[in-house]
């Protein structure tokens, strides 16, 4: 797994992304899988980052100082709790991909086929698919039960 800092161009939000690698992140980008959390730019790239730096074998780690975070959250970990992230992100994933299980992509069409099952103008089914985010806040206001996927979703017609 491998954490960057990612800028949308729009609004200048940073937050952070987690990949199970560099390449991961590059095919996502290109495929324009990537987007803001906070405002929805597909407009996205790397933000600067401060490297990780080892200390010194005689030296004691310090806590960091807690601050309140900005446009987006973050979390410094201490020793022995980066592993315990991984185990909860792997179990986060493994969550999606059970909940996937049986669902039927649907791509950009994803609002209007939630709005009619919604409306009882089609069956109910498991469903999922794109949408901006303007237009999920529009569905759970009208009560559309939707909820985000933590994690990128690889269509069907570009897996192989």
């Amino acid at each position: 797994m491998i954490v960057f800092d990612l800028k949308c161009e729009s609004q200048g939000h940073v937050f952070e992304a987690w990949f199970g690698s560099s390449a991961d992140y590059e095919e996502q980008k290109v495929r324009g899988l990537l987007s803001c959390p906070l405002c929805g730019d597909m407009q996205v790239g790397k933000a600067v980052m401060a490297p990780a730096v080892a200390p010194k074998g005689n030296s004691r780690p310090e806590l960091p100082a807690q601050v309140a975070p900005s446009d987006g959250a973050s979390i410094a970990m201490g020793a022995g709790e980066e592993a315990k992230m991984r185990e909860l992100i792997q179990s986060l994933a493994q969550a999606q991909k059970k909940a996937l299980e049986g669902s039927t992509w649907v791509g950009r069409g994803f609002a209007e086929q939630a709005r009619a099952m919604h409306y009882g103008e089609q069956d109910r089914s498991s469903i999922h698919g794109e949408v901006a985010l303007e237009e999920a806040r529009a569905l759970i206001a009208e009560g559309v039960e939707v909820a985000p996927l933590p994690f990128p979703v690889v269509p069907p017609e570009v897996k192989n």
